[in-house]
Formats: C-alpha cells, structure tokens, sequence
C-alpha cells in the first residue's frame, strides 16, 4: 500500500444559507497521519465527507494523487472510510468481515480468506479470523474494522472520531495501535476527532478548525507550542489567560497592562503598543511560590484546590473572580493549605501574546 496526497482548492460548501465549510486551501502529505481537531459542528466531518464523496463541494476542487475528484463517486475513489459506528456483520466470522470488500470485487473465497489474514496479522489479530465479532473486545473490533477498510488497498484511509466510544485506557492503547498500523502500511491517513488527547498523540500534523474556518494547521509540537489565534490556545491543551493592552515593545518582547498589574511575555506576531491582547500561559510553565517572594510576573493568590492524577498535581488559585492553574509533578513538597496566601509567576518567555480572539468553550 501507498499514501496519496490530498489537496482541497477554494473548497466551501453551503446548505441553503449556511455555510458549513468556509473557501478552505489544504493540502495534506502522502503517507502522513493528520487529524482535524475541533468542536463538535465546526465542519471537520463536513470536510471528510467531501473528500470521500458522500458531499458534494459549493465551490472548488479535490484532487487526491493529483487526480480531480469531481464526479467521481464514493466507491470509486482511492478512500476507504471508518466511522464511530463500526458496522461489523455480527453473523459473519472475523475473517469475513474483513474480506467482504474483496468479495464486492469478485474475488474468490480462498484469496480473499487469504488476504484477510494478512490484515489480520497486520492488526496482531491473525489468530481472531474464526471468531465471531461479539466475541472480541472493543479495541480488537475496532482493529478488525481498520484491516476491512485497508482490505481495498486504499491511498487513503478517512477515519471519523473512531476511538470515542471507547473507555480512556483503550482509547490511549489503540491511539498507538492505529499510529504502529499507519506506519506499517504508508497510507495516508485523515483523523477527525474532537480529542486534543487523540490528534496531538497520532499525528504528524493537525488543522485546527472553528466555525467553518481552519485557523491553523502546523505539528503537533508548534500547534501546542506555538498557536496561531486564542481558540487555537485554548483549544489545544489548558492555558490561564490574561487580557490587557501592550504598553511597551523591545523586540520580541512586549508589556501587557492588565488588572493584575503589568506582565511581561513574548510577542511572535509583533503586535503594536495600544493593541488590545491576550496573554497565554501554560499550566505547566506556572510556579507558586510564598507572596512575600519577589518576581517577574508575579500575582497574589488564594489557594483554591487541589486535583490529583496521580504523578502529577493540578493546583487552582483565584484572583478577584478568576481561577488560575498550575500543572505540577507530584513531588509532595507544595503546601496545599486552603486558608495559605500563595503568588503564582511565569518567565516572560513562557506568557505567549496573540490578538484578542475566541475562546474555546469546550
């Protein structure tokens, strides 16, 4: 098997008078694992059903390995597609599951069994072909329904939120299931999910999307570390945010007035004094120090709560009416007295300023 690319051209689609899916340019990699990640009803299943060909485009083109799509139908694309809903025939074994495509095209049984326990290797399931499928376990059905769709051989494999039904300690063993058989086979595959958990483990690239609208696409890695507007920011992983106008400039580094006095942080889009912002940090880049201590970027706080997960400890302190967080180890030295008057700080190359924007609300 082989990955294509896909590449969408001033691709929009409309429904009656909503659009669902703005004048959009992308092109995703051969062989690279991207997800689009977004809210529920941002148009990233919208965006997969096009490129499959169970929607149709308002404007634009879809070429895949530099062939346009238009008119071309479902089945005769080079796509293979797995939903939420798994679809297994619970009356047919395993084994048949996976080579029914095959069947579809008139292949005889003794190669499309043959060929269904390839797949079946392929997903370490090659010792499962006999079973019926309410014999196995989630994660091993939801391994059965990637070996039916590359059964087909296809350049690209169009997976819809498929692990959200799953418990979090499957979901996480079958992220790196899905990542080991994407690696393995070259396909291209296009993830949509909702998980930052999901698109930040798997892939080699994500979109970032909102309201019709990708607002970033870039690696993981800059996607978390480097994001391009607020919802991206708050989107992707938890940050405590600050919002004030710049008062100062020098170079990549800017003054931020905000109530809690003036805060000092990077500014990669060079925005001006006057401009009204926000300030981003991590809860992992947040220290919690004694209030009498004195530091850059330091703000009294009362001390809230206390979240434990194990390894690692969630602290939330509030300020008049708003909660901050820091994301700690464990190391059972913090004091976590409720009634204790703390200050938490940042270094200036950890507070990122962007432009006021949309927040996430999910």
């Amino acid at each position: 098997m082989r990955g294509k690319d896909i590449e969408l051209d001033n691709v929009s689609i409309k429904f009656g008078n909503f659009t669902a899916v703005y004048p959009t340019d992308l092109k995703i990699r051969a062989g690279e694992f991207f997800s689009i990640l977004g809210p529920s009803g941002c148009g990233k299943t919208t965006i997969l059903r096009m490129i499959s060909g169970f929607l149709t485009p308002t404007t634009g083109e879809i070429r895949i390995g530099g062939e346009p799509m238009t008119g071309v139908g479902p089945h005769n694309r080079p796509t293979a597609l797995i939903f939420q809903s798994l679809a297994l025939f619970p009356l047919m074994p395993v084994w048949e599951n996976v080579a029914f495509g095959l069947e579809m095209r008139g292949w005889a049984k003794g190669d499309r069994r043959e060929k269904a326990f390839e797949l079946l290797d392929l997903v370490a399931l090659g010792d499962q072909g006999d079973k019926m499928p309410n014999a196995l376990s989630g994660g091993q059905r939801q391994r059965v329904a990637v070996a039916r769709a590359l059964a087909v051989e296809p350049a690209v494999l169009l997976l819809d939120e498929p692990l959200s039904a799953l418990d979090l300690k499957l979901r996480q063993r079958m992220r790196s299931e899905l990542r080991d058989i994407q690696r393995k086979t070259g396909v291209t595959f296009l993830y949509i999910t909702h998980d930052q958990g999901e698109a930040l483990t798997m892939s080699d690239r994500i979109a970032v999307m909102r309201a019709g609208v990708i607002e970033q696409v870039d690696t993981t890695d800059r996607v978390y570390d480097a994001p391009a507007t607020a919802f991206a920011a708050t989107f992707v992983g938890a940050n405590n945010v600050f919002r004030g106008k710049i008062t100062s400039r020098d170079g990549d580094w800017s003054v931020v007035e905000t109530k809690y006095g003036a805060l000092l942080g990077d500014n990669p889009r060079k925005l001006a004094v006057g401009d009204e912002v926000f300030l981003f940090v991590r809860p992992e880049k947040m220290q919690v120090s004694s209030a009498v201590e004195s530091k850059t970027n330091s703000i009294d706080v009362t001390f809230e709560r206390r979240d434990l997960e194990g390894p690692f400890v969630n602290l939330f302190f509030r300020c008049d009416d708003d909660v901050f967080s820091a994301h700690l180890v464990n190391a059972g030295a913090i004091s976590h007295d409720p009634s204790a008057q703390k200050s938490i700080c940042f270094a200036p190359e950890d507070g990122m300023i962007l432009p006021v924007g949309d927040l996430a609300d999910e």
